[in-house]
């Protein structure tokens, strides 16, 4: 495996990296050496809206085959020194990771960073910020939800939040599934928590050159996550790109949990257009509600550059 990545991977295990069976090949061209490496860049805990400790994931993705990991927690790093140890213990090369919330073109869009000094006073305090307007608007999301005969919605929110910093969307569609009011998660975003639905309350968060400045001045790689989420026009799309990279943003999520196979191809040609290294994810966040389980991605795709081999000397 090329690559200075590839040669510390390999170099700290003693031998060449394990040769994987591709289950998705996407159509564009083939799977180079450098990209066969089972890399999970993002994934939740219950630090934020994950339902596993950090040590339970670690111990999933290990069992999964994953050999570099990253805990991506919404906002928040402190669970960063637990899942460094517990990939240590599994065998498993680490790369910091959080997930931050932006605002672009009226829209949330998710960051990630990779890499970075969790250390960074910076970075630190601009999640903090970013986490400080979650509790107001859970709040209204509540008051909301009691408009429509739906009661205690908050007090019920919280009994699934490790952190309340960080309570959520995600928070209040596991209280509204126990309850009875709806059979699964995705039927209360539908029903109650997207836009024009009684429980959706818009959130300000950070700003696109704020996120990708915090993660870059913390040594991180900052990483568009999971594009084809966004309900962006093309040109509002090209925008993203744009802005992302001139302040200093190197990669976009690929392959990663929520795309199809046509926008793995997709993202892979967009990545090669803005110059852009390609990550690989499954935003793993709970056994019973995620489609994508930790370290069962296809691999990326050979024509793209991993954001492994931009970090190589970040790799624990």
């Amino acid at each position: 495996m090329a690559g200075r990545a590839a040669r510390a991977l390999s170099g700290r295990r003693g031998g060449a990296l394990k040769i994987h069976r591709l289950g998705l090949r996407p159509k564009i061209i083939s799977v180079t050496p450098q990209n066969i490496l089972n890399a999970d860049l993002h994934c939740h805990s219950v630090v934020s809206d994950g339902t596993l400790t950090p040590e339970a994931l670690a111990e999933r993705a290990q069992v999964n085959g994953v050999e570099l990991w990253a805990l991506t927690d919404h906002d928040e790093i402190s669970g960063q020194q637990r899942a460094a140890a517990a990939a240590k213990a599994r065998g498993m090369h680490y790369l910091t990771g959080t997930e931050i919330s932006v605002t672009f073109a009226g829209e949330t869009v998710h960051i990630v960073g990779l890499g970075f000094d969790a250390d960074n006073a910076e970075l630190r305090q601009g999640l903090y910020n970013t986490r400080n307007g979650r509790r107001e608007r859970a709040q209204e999301m509540s008051d909301g939800l009691a408009k429509v005969g739906i009661r205690g919605a908050y007090e019920g929110a919280l009994k699934f939040v490790g952190n309340p910093e960080l309570i959520s969307r995600t928070h209040f569609a596991r209280f509204l599934v126990e309850s009875g009011v709806c059979k699964e998660t995705a039927d209360v975003f539908r029903k109650y928590l997207t836009e024009g639905k009684p429980g959706f309350v818009p959130h300000r968060w950070a700003t696109l050159q704020n996120a990708v400045g915090w993660i870059t001045r913390a040594q991180g790689v900052a990483v568009i996550a999971h594009p084809a989420r966004y309900k962006f026009t093309p040109n509002e799309e090209y925008a993203l790109f744009t802005e992302f990279k001139n302040h200093g943003g190197q990669a976009v999520e690929v392959v990663t949990g929520s795309h199809s196979a046509q926008e793995y191809v997709q993202y892979a040609e967009t990545a090669i257009e803005f110059g852009l290294a390609a990550s690989r994810g499954s935003d793993f966040h709970s056994p019973d509600e995620s489609h994508t389980d930790l370290g069962t991605l296809p691999f990326l795709p050979g024509t793209l550059k991993p954001v492994w081999e931009l970090l190589a000397d970040r790799i624990q």
